[in-house]
């Protein structure tokens, strides 16, 4: 017999902390849908992000590098798949649900926009007298209205736990502000852990693209960067001398697996420490309880500083990243102008939420390479 919903759900019952958000308790979803037979709620709802257009067009927009650079450069799904490993290892570590945790890791890039941080900032500025854009705030418009394929409702209808662990997506490149419907303090550990899991993933793997483009050298690391320096002692002292690609390899898989170990160890304390009974325990918190250390916070914002200065802010990187948003100011007034040429869904939501939110989903969901190719075709220009 196959297992059921009913005995997963008990399973969790029996193995994760009574701390952790159990399937079974979900707050549920905003239209009512008969349960699923053989998977939780948050499996289900895991599943609907990896099916949805917006996840598969991750594939061709921009985490540091424009699409297209490098063949083993990150792309936003790339990163976006990693964020969901180390939620999932952090979240079983932590004997949190492991499901919830990386279904809001798979979803919270869901709704950013091309070109990276610097597209979702132009799109800011443009959309300044109308509402504004920040990408967390997207990613619940795709969940909740934009993609459309189900009969019965927009959006992709996930569990309310899911839709607030996109809510209050928060690390230092993340600020999306208060959100109706989500109005308690903090969010469900697992939501926490997907923060801190982004965190990670970029620190780490933006490192590891840096030195793969020739912008960052080991060298410079081992003097600037603490976390590098130490992480590369280590491996030398474990491995000895190594082929350059593999050294690399070790130095950021160390790095990782010391990121991951203090925030499993912080965050056990200060739980410990919390005296939380339950999810709703932590929600009342007005402080997050998934943590890295206060040392560890300390050599994460000299490491954050030492990438703005010499890989965000790069000429090699910064300069392609500016003239691309460029051509995404130049669509969007184009747009507005020709809303006759807006995608065909945006275009029927225009009388309903106006033509500047509606250029700007319409713009939003698109790639790095169709940015290009509609400015090519609207202006006749090659890039």
């Amino acid at each position: 017999m196959p297992r059921t919903r009913e005995e997963l759900e008990q399973l969790e019952r029996q193995s994760l902390a009574p701390y952790a958000q159990f399937s079974a308790d979900t707050r549920g979803r905003e239209h009512p849908e008969e349960p699923p037979d053989w998977r939780t709620h948050y499996q289900r709802d895991r599943d609907r992000v990896i099916h949805s257009r917006a996840f598969r067009r991750l594939e061709y927009k921009t985490q540091v590098f424009l699409n297209g650079t490098g063949d083993h450069l990150r792309t936003r799904l790339t990163h976006t798949m990693e964020v969901a490993a180390i939620a999932r290892n952090i979240a079983r570590a932590l004997k949190l649900n492991e499901d919830l945790a990386e279904t809001i890791a798979l979803a919270h890039d869901l709704g950013h926009s091309p070109f990276g941080h610097k597209g979702e900032m132009v799109l800011d500025k443009l959309m300044k007298d109308h509402g504004g854009f920040e990408h967390n705030r997207q990613s619940l418009r795709v969940v909740e209205e934009l993609e459309q394929k189900y009969p019965g409702f927009p959006g992709l209808n996930l569990s309310w736990e899911v839709r607030e662990g996109l809510a209050k997506h928060f690390t230092s490149y993340d600020h999306p502000g208060k959100r109706k419907g989500f109005q308690a303090k903090s969010a469900s550990l697992e939501a926490q852990v997907a923060n801190l899991a982004d965190e990670i993933t970029y620190y780490s793997h933006d490192l590891d693209d840096g030195l793969d483009s020739g912008l960052l050298t080991e060298k410079e690391l081992a003097r600037k960067v603490r976390l590098w320096n130490q992480a590369a002692r280590t491996v030398k002292k474990q491995c000895g001398e190594l082929p350059e690609e593999c050294r690399r390899y070790f130095i950021i898989r160390c790095l990782i697996d010391g990121q991951v170990r203090d925030v499993v160890e912080t965050t056990e304390k200060r739980i410990l420490d919390s005296s939380a009974a339950s999810v709703d325990d932590v929600r009342r918190r007005s402080k997050t309880l998934v943590q890295y250390s206060s040392e560890r916070g300390e050599l994460n914002l000299e490491l954050r500083d030492y990438l703005y200065k010499n890989l965000y802010y790069n000429p090699v990187v910064y300069e392609p990243n500016q003239r691309a948003v460029r051509m995404m100011e130049q669509l969007f007034q184009y747009y507005l102008e020709h809303p006759d040429e807006v995608g065909a869904q945006s275009r029927k939501r225009i009388k309903k939420i106006g033509l500047h939110r509606a250029v700007c989903d319409y713009i939003a969901g698109m790639t790095d390479r169709y940015v290009l190719q509609e400015r090519n075709r609207v202006f006749g220009l090659r890039v």
